[in-house]
């Protein structure tokens, strides 16, 4: 009968061992859930990403300014400034033919419509096409510099220069290279 009583002891005692070892594993992942799901609910939360970005604005000359993005990100140090992806932006000058801009990533300020375009940066007016890297544009100053491989084309010819400025509101154009030994390549097709 002592066999029994010590046999029945040592498989409560183990069954209890591994009940108590289960609870355990179980709560830790429990609370594993709980702090992963508040960090995703914290993140879902703060998400700074708005799908389909669009911003259009108008001066008191009735020149517009369109802009479209399929992605924008709050930046998270400054709420004035916007990430975007994959950008479409128009300008409509009032008695004049609408210059297109598009590229692949860009950077907004929502307060003054300042951009900087980035990656794959295409510059339509007329029969012309700028492409290069990186753009500045910005209303407040009338201004626009394009740099970084930068290729104008036209129906008549083609140019290669370091950066390309132009002053919207003059409708003058600055071609220069940045190194004063370089120059700039013009190729004609004629």
């Amino acid at each position: 009968m002592g066999k029994k009583i010590v046999l029945k002891s040592f498989f409560i005692i183990v069954f209890l061992i591994l009940l108590s070892f289960l609870y355990s594993k179980f709560t830790k992942e429990k609370q594993a859930n709980k702090i992963e799901n508040k960090i995703l609910e914290k993140s879902i939360s703060n998400s700074s990403i708005i799908e389909g970005v669009k911003y259009v604005s108008k001066d008191a000359n009735g020149n517009e300014y369109i802009l479209n993005a399929s992605k924008g990100e709050i930046d998270q140090n400054d709420s004035n400034f916007i990430y975007l992806t994959f950008i479409e932006a128009s300008i409509n000058f009032k008695g004049y033919d609408i210059i297109k801009i598009s590229s692949d990533f860009g950077k907004y300020n929502i307060n003054n419509y300042d951009t900087i375009f980035s990656k794959n940066v295409i510059i339509s007016y007329l029969d012309n096409e700028i492409n290069g890297e990186y753009l500045d544009f910005s209303l407040s100053k009338n201004l626009m510099l394009i740099s970084r491989d930068v290729i104008l084309k036209n129906n008549d010819s083609s140019l290669k220069a370091d950066a390309i400025e132009v002053d919207i509101k003059k409708k003058n154009m600055k071609i220069f290279m940045y190194e004063n030994k370089e120059k700039v390549q013009i190729r004609s097709f004629n």
